[in-house]
């Protein structure tokens, strides 16, 4: 199940959407730089307000391009970033990888993935409706989110659209994703 990277994005300040860029630095252990969520600590609003020195699990988040089509087939107009994405990926079933899988991005930067994206009411900000169709139920009735995953820097490097994703699942027993 190997890749590539459509888009990257990024913002210093905490805005819903990021701008595309044509290339942005994963710094290990931090995040994309310049990116209003780089650091060690929690940097999402919610969160600090909750409690500041819980670990960002959240450096890097990542949604497939394949989310975007379907959005936009169902009537929404949705553009890579504009969900608050650093990395637009196709080619990757991202909501169907366990925690702890490594995504080897570019030559030299490895993401692993902590969990999924918890969508919320920003979502419906942007464009009405839009949580509730990143929403959906499995065939035996449990939620499921679709708003994309996120993952913390384990190696840094540049990252630019074009960019092969390999992923190298974890040892088994494998979790399945949850919100973090």
């Amino acid at each position: 199940m190997n890749g590539m990277v459509t888009a990257v994005s990024r913002s210093a300040a905490h805005h819903f959407s990021k701008k595309r860029e044509p290339v942005v630095r994963l710094l290990a252990g931090l995040g994309v730089d310049g990116d209003a969520h780089l650091g060690t600590t929690v940097k999402h609003r919610s969160r600090v307000t909750r409690d500041p020195t819980q670990p960002n699990l959240r450096q890097v988040h990542l949604v497939h391009a394949e989310l975007h089509d379907e959005l936009n087939a169902a009537g929404f107009s949705v553009h890579a970033g504009e969900m608050g994405e650093n990395v637009t990926t196709r080619g990757v079933d991202l909501l169907a990888l366990p925690t702890g899988t490594r995504l080897h991005l570019g030559s030299t930067a490895v993401v692993e993935v902590t969990g999924l994206r918890n969508p919320c009411s920003q979502l419906d900000r942007f464009q009405p409706g839009l949580m509730a169709a990143v929403l959906g139920r499995d065939a035996e009735g449990k939620l499921v989110r679709k708003a994309g995953i996120m993952g913390v820097v384990l190696a840094g490097g540049e990252v630019r659209p074009g960019d092969a994703i390999r992923v190298e699942l974890p040892p088994p027993p494998h979790h399945p994703l949850a919100p973090v």
